[in-house]
């Protein structure tokens, strides 16, 4: 039975106000407009627009702080809960003056189809965008030797739970793969409510990672788990009657629009064929092009990879204090393709961790091996060292730490990580 040959239904009133604020907050958090990027100058006023008004809201009403800080890799910022408040308080204001003006509406049976609709599409797209890159293990990578060499206790709880995750390969692609079979799912109409059962338990695991860990991005995976019990709803009475009372539950017909004309259906054909198509197909294409561009083919370097113990480490001729927090001595340096680490209190690398971080490129004609920090979006030479070889495990550096001579003897180390190994054993005679 499709919608249009339904006997009208009465709404109670209860249930036509939560659908006015729902409507209105899922449309100013899911920001359809946003999405058409090509369109000249509308991201631009919008943002702004936006920007202004939440900044306005802020000073006015929300004072989640007297400074927001705006989205910088987290998506929990001072900002985006000042943008959630008011969210909420423009949905509720709309819902107010929505019901004020719309008292004798019946019902929103066709309203409340499109945007079911319209959230599970956007559902469905967050799906394939992070189960495939899941899938080609790119989300949480393996531990490297900088992360290895880092204490256990040094890490803050998100980056313990990358580890965790990035450690087995399988367990990612795994949990990757149940995003994506949630999304499949959530195409077909037969299928959604399974699909929406199985997008709920991946999701609640998300946002109860985010939130038990510390990960910044609580609000977005509250809000995916919230578009789940959106749509679930729907189904709410058939869900009780199946798995609490047992009973016999008839077919859901939920999304079945009346499409009556012919050009309609191959529209609605052609318009899930070019999604399917974009979703898969790009989202599948950038994140190889993107695990190309994490897995280079790796070229041969004078100075090999590894973990280097410092044998000797003297400014201006000088032994510093090995064992202070702010001691700009070298304790022991990682180098791994480029990147490298070095336990020290020196600031004038990028501390993370207890440890320096900085990029390195090695001139192999002059002997030089240069150290490279990014600072407010420019690279720049932090320090520029001569260096020799005299056997495979030694390198010796020396040159100028600011107007200071600096010479660094390192000794490739013999400390093995049993974490690099990938250990999985099918028979453990000891609990290790």
């Amino acid at each position: 039975m499709d919608i249009a040959e339904k006997q009208i239904v009465i709404w109670p009133r209860w249930r036509k106000v939560v659908f006015r604020f729902l409507f209105i907050y899922f449309t100013l958090t899911i920001t359809p407009w946003a999405w058409f990027d090509a369109v000249p100058f509308l991201p631009k006023y919008y943002n702004q627009l936006w920007a202004w008004l939440v900044k306005f809201g802020n000073d006015h009403l929300f004072h989640i702080t007297k400074v927001l800080v705006y989205p910088n890799g987290s998506g929990d910022t001072s900002y985006n809960w000042a943008e959630i408040s008011l969210i909420l308080t423009l949905s509720l204001a709309g819902c107010i003056i929505w019901s004020a003006a719309d008292r004798g509406r019946k019902n929103y049976e066709r309203l409340n189809y499109w945007l079911c609709v319209f959230t599970r599409y956007y559902l469905i797209m967050t799906a394939l965008v992070y189960g495939i890159i899941k899938l080609y293990a790119l989300q949480m990578e393996f531990p490297n030797l900088h992360q290895l060499a880092t204490p256990l206790g040094d890490y803050l709880p998100m980056r313990l739970s990358w580890q965790f995750i990035g450690y087995s390969t399988p367990y990612q692609v795994f949990s990757g793969a149940m995003e994506v079979v949630a999304a499949l799912l959530l195409l077909y109409r037969r299928t959604i409510t399974l699909g929406l059962v199985t997008a709920l338990a991946v999701f609640t695991n998300v946002m109860m990672l985010n939130l038990c860990y510390d990960i910044p991005v609580k609000i977005f995976s509250m809000q995916l788990v919230f578009i789940c019990l959106f749509l679930l709803a729907s189904d709410g009475k058939r869900l009780f009657d199946f798995f609490i009372l047992n009973k016999p539950t008839p077919a859901a017909d939920n999304y079945n629009f009346p499409y009556r004309k012919k050009y309609m259906r191959i529209v609605r054909v052609v318009l899930k064929v070019i999604f399917i198509g974009y979703a898969l197909c790009m989202q599948i294409y950038s994140s190889y092009k993107e695990y190309l561009d994490e897995h280079p083919a790796q070229t041969k370097s004078l100075i090999k990879n590894g973990l280097y113990d410092v044998t000797s480490f003297k400014l201006n001729n000088k032994l510093p204090a090995l064992f202070t927090a702010d001691s700009l001595a070298w304790q022991d340096v990682i180098l791994e393709n480029g990147t490298g680490s070095i336990k020290t209190g020196d600031s004038l690398f990028k501390m993370r961790y207890s440890r320096g971080y900085f990029d390195y490129f090695i001139d192999t004609l002059n002997r030089r091996m240069d150290f490279k920090r990014e600072y407010k979006g420019s690279v720049y030479t932090i320090l520029s060292l001569h260096f020799e070889l005299p056997d495979s495990n030694t390198i010796k550096l020396s040159g100028k730490r600011g107007e200071d001579s600096l010479k660094v003897e390192l000794k490739r180390s013999k400390h093995h990580f049993q974490l690099a190994e990938r250990q999985f054993h099918w028979l453990s005679e000891h609990n290790r």
